[in-house]
């Protein structure tokens, strides 16, 4: 079974989702070339893309990454510390 999502942004065509910020937050990168950011909230008014830094989406993750390690999620805080690998280093 294959977690990945993408998205389709009208201007920067497919996007690929990062990981989960918040409850209706998620962090997504175009696809192939993995250097334009954006922070993706879903609400009433439907999805919303904020452009953001490639050094804010890497804060964001390892936000994301002290999270998951002080609950104890071992799993998603495994599988997100390979994809920040993968991505900022």
């Amino acid at each position: 079974m294959s977690s990945e999502t993408y998205l389709n942004h009208p201007t920067f065509g497919l996007l690929y989702r990062i990981c989960v910020i918040d409850d209706n937050q998620e962090l997504f990168t175009t696809l192939y070339a993995q250097r334009i950011f954006f922070l993706v909230t879903n609400s009433a008014n439907g999805l919303t893309f904020e452009p953001i830094s490639r050094t804010d989406g890497r804060l964001l993750v390892e936000n994301r990454l002290r999270q998951l390690r002080r609950s104890g999620n071992t799993q998603q805080y495994q599988q997100l510390q390979a994809v920040h690998q993968q991505t900022f280093l």
